[in-house]
């Protein structure tokens, strides 16, 4: 696969980078932690279909983080 088209694919998160996220983050960041792209992830979201508990926050969304520690098998 060509750099380029790498660079587009979502990216893990470590487990080291996932314990350290804030109470709430973003959408894109929790799309990434599940492994999803950008556009399924909303699509989820919008929904009310997000694996995880989501937010909305006026236009915004934001993933509960306990909840995608929890999902991911990584809570305290």
């Amino acid at each position: 696969m060509r750099e380029s088209a790498m660079a587009d694919q979502p990216r893990g998160m470590s487990r080291e980078e996932l314990l350290a996220l804030p109470a709430a983050v973003d959408l894109e960041t929790g799309n990434r932690a599940l492994g999803l792209g950008w556009s399924k992830g909303y699509e989820l979201a919008k929904r009310g279909e997000y694996p995880c508990k989501v937010l909305r926050l006026g236009k915004a969304y934001r993933v509960v983080t306990a909840d995608l520690l929890h999902l991911l098998g990584l809570a305290a």
